[in-house]
């Protein structure tokens, strides 16, 4: 599965026709995580290379020049919650939950505390989710700032749609420039921050659609992206 998925953002970065990628499931959970008959009785070469694996496919959601939002119907636990933490947006129908319960059965949840850490309000909150294990709600999430959205399970599927048809309506061009300069600019400290900002905003206003779209707000026009 994880090689699948890294197969696919390799893809998608290429295909133009692809302006927002949503990760969703069926059935009664999310995302579980790792198989856990994949971690016991393997040597440390194994686990290295499964960890490895998992944080490059959460690497290359992060690097996607595309915005990814996660559709969460159920439970997402584990590595399945720091998919969702990963996820540049993320909206939980109402019965969704999550949690990192690695603790419960001796193996803490680290790899997806460095999503969970960088995602929730507070690290407090983050170090509660990982010393207890106790799943969170969907109402939880969206206080801590784990999700975006909570919607009724019903009106999961087509609040989604209508929130990547809003972000797709927007250039791809200029969502390719916004979306990697946000997760570099949040490492920086603020005089730095400001520094990569505003280069980025004059790389930004030389290309063609940002043109279009000054152009096409001035005139009371709708723009037309040429990307």
């Amino acid at each position: 599965m994880l090689g699948e998925l890294q197969e696919l953002f390799r893809e998608f970065e290429d295909d133009d026709d692809v302006r927002v990628v949503v990760l969703r499931s069926e059935g009664p959970v999310f995302s579980s995580g790792h198989d856990l008959n994949e971690m016991i009785d393997r040597d440390a070469e194994a686990y290295t290379a499964v960890f490895a694996l998992c944080t490059e496919v959460m690497e290359a959601i992060r690097l996607l020049p595309k915005p990814v939002i996660a559709q969460v119907q159920g439970l997402a636990t584990a590595a399945g919650c720091q998919l969702v933490a990963t996820c540049d947006l993320a909206v939980a129908a109402e019965s969704a939950a999550f949690a990192t319960p690695g603790v419960q059965i001796g193996l803490f949840c680290t790899t997806p505390g460095v999503a969970l850490a960088r995602s929730v309000a507070t690290t407090k909150k983050a170090m509660e989710m990982l010393l207890t294990g106790t799943p969170v709600s969907a109402s939880e999430a969206l206080e801590i700032g784990l999700i975006n959205r909570v919607v009724p399970d019903g009106e999961l599927d087509a609040n989604v749609a209508a929130l990547a048809r809003q972000i797709a309506s927007a250039s791809a061009q200029t969502l390719a420039v916004g979306k990697p300069a946000f997760y570099r600019q949040i490492e920086l400290d603020r005089p730095a921050a400001y520094d990569m900002a505003q280069k980025v905003m004059v790389d930004n206003l030389l290309k063609e659609d940002a043109y279009e779209g000054i152009t096409a707000f001035l005139h009371k026009r709708d723009p037309e992206w040429k990307y």
